[in-house]
C-alpha cells in the first residue's frame, strides 16, 4: 500500500496526500487526460511532508498555466473569485450577475426599509411574485468558514424587511425568501440552523449540483480574474472599472487599451476567453 507524505490544508490541520484529490479538481476544470497524468506524476515527485496543499496547488497551476491558459484559469476559480476583493462589492455584483442569468431583474446593494429599522441588503432579485433578498459573505483568504452568526443575523434581517414589505400593495402576491451566498464554506452549525429557518445556503460546494462553482461553471461566468492572461494591477483595474466577468471583457475589448494592455498580447487574451466564454 502507498503511503503519501503528510501535508497540511488551509485550514492548518494535517492529511496525507491524497493525489486522487489533485487528479479529480484537474479533471473538473476539463483538463486533458494525459495532461492531468502528467501534471500528478510531477507533483508527486516534488510534493514533500510539511508541504501546504496551497504550494501544491502553486506547482499545478504554473504547470497547467504553460499548456493550457484556459483550463488553468478554471483550476483557479476558486482563488480568482478571492481576488475580486479585498471588498466584498465585486463579489456582490458577482453574485447578481449570475442570478441576472437565471431570468431574475437585480439590484445590488439596495437599502431596504424594514419593520423597525433600515436594511443595506446586498443582491435583491425578483421574477415574477417571487423575490430573494441575498447576503454575500466574502471571504478573501482560504480556510475561513462561515459560522452560525451569519445566518442568525440574516434572518434577522430578512424578516424585518419581510414584515415591512408585506404590508405594501405592490408586494401583495409576493413571496419573499432569504439567502446567504459565500464563495468558502458555512459551518455545521451555520448550515443546519441556516437551513431550518428557511434560508437558502449557497456555498462554494454546496447544494450539491447546485454549488456556486457549479453555477459558475454552467453559466460561463468566469470573474476576469481568472484570466492567466493579464497581472494583478490590470485586474485590478478592470474591477475598478466594475469589469467583473470575462463575459464583459469580451463584449468591451477596446477597455484594454485603457487598462495598458499590450496591444501585442490581444490575441493571446481573446483566444483565452472564447475558450471559457465561448466565441
Amino acid at each position: 500500500m502507498n503511503s503519501f507524505p503528510i501535508i497540511e490544508k488551509a485550514s492548518g490541520e494535517m492529511e496525507a496526500f491524497n493525489p486522487d484529490k489533485l487528479r479529480s479538481s484537474l479533471q473538473k476544470a476539463n483538463t486533458p487526460a494525459e495532461l492531468t497524468e502528467e501534471i500528478v506524476s510531477e507533483i508527486l515527485s516534488k510534493v514533500k511532508p510539511g508541504m501546504s496543499t496551497q504550494e501544491i496547488y502553486r506547482k499545478a497551476y504554473q504547470m497547467l498555466r504553460r499548456r493550457k491558459r484556459s483550463n488553468a484559469a478554471r483550476y483557479s476559480l476558486k482563488k480568482a473569485i478571492m481576488e475580486l476583493g479585498p471588498t466584498g462589492y465585486p463579489f456582490e455584483q458577482f453574485v447578481g450577475q449570475i442570478l441576472s442569468d437565471q431570468g431574475f431583474e437585480t439590484q445590488i446593494g439596495q437599502v431596504l426599509q424594514g419593520k423597525c429599522v433600515t436594511h443595506e441588503m446586498d443582491v435583491i432579485a425578483t421574477h415574477n411574485n417571487t423575490q430573494y433578498l441575498v447576503e454575500c459573505k466574502f471571504y478573501n483568504s482560504p480556510g475561513k468558514n462561515a459560522s452560525v452568526q451569519v445566518p442568525l443575523y440574516v434572518r434577522s434581517r430578512v424578516n424585518d424587511i419581510i414584515d415591512f414589505r408585506k404590508n405594501l400593495p405592490e408586494y401583495k402576491e409576493t413571496t419573499f425568501f432569504g439567502w446567504v451566498v459565500t464563495n468558502n464554506r458555512f459551518t455545521d452549525d451555520a448550515l443546519t440552523y441556516g437551513r431550518c429557518a428557511g434560508l437558502h445556503m449557497l456555498s462554494w460546494d454546496l447544494p450539491k449540483e447546485k454549488s456556486l462553482k457549479d453555477m459558475v461553471e454552467k453559466s460561463r461566468f468566469f470573474p476576469v480574474t481568472a484570466l492567466t492572461s493579464l497581472n494583478i494591477r490590470q485586474k485590478r483595474l478592470l474591477l475598478d472599472k466594475n469589469i467583473v466577468l470575462c463575459r464583459q471583457l469580451q463584449a468591451n475589448m477596446q477597455v484594454l487599451d485603457e487598462i495598458g494592455f499590450p496591444a501585442s498580447g490581444g490575441a493571446k487574451i481573446k483566444k483565452e476567453l472564447e475558450e471559457l466564454c465561448g466565441a
